[in-house]
């Protein structure tokens, strides 16, 4: 096994998942807010993101509001059923500036972004 992929499996601790906020975002039992990595998934409705201030800011940005609130539930839902199908690990990588930490999150050494993304529940974050 290469080197850097056995310190990124060493990196990976198990995680307890107290909740879902969205398709991109958990919490865990910690109160940690963990961001999904590399992606966007649709907002859910209320979501600041939307409002129309926002959306203005965001217009030509390349990660644009996506204010599709069925498909954010969708997303949601989604990555709730994944995530209660086994372990959960989560491989850190930083913050974004809501505090958040970015982070690879893997359920069953499944990667939980690239799996939202080949269900068409997220994009890719550019």
């Amino acid at each position: 096994m290469p080197a850097l992929l056995l310190i990124a499996l060493a990196t990976a601790s198990p995680a307890c998942v107290a909740r879902v906020s969205d398709g991109d975002t958990i919490r865990l039992c910690s109160g940690e807010r963990v961001r999904l990595l590399g992606i966007d998934a649709p907002e859910r409705k209320g979501s600041e993101r939307c409002s129309a201030r926002s959306r203005a800011r965001l217009k030509h940005s390349p990660n644009p509001s996506w204010c599709d609130f069925e498909m954010g539930e969708r997303a949601r839902a989604a990555l709730t059923r994944l995530i209660g199908t086994g372990t959960v690990r989560i491989e850190r990588r930083g913050h974004d500036v809501y505090g958040r930490t970015l982070a690879r999150v893997t359920v069953n050494g499944r990667d939980a972004g690239e799996w939202l993304i080949g269900k068409g529940l997220a994009r890719p974050w550019r």
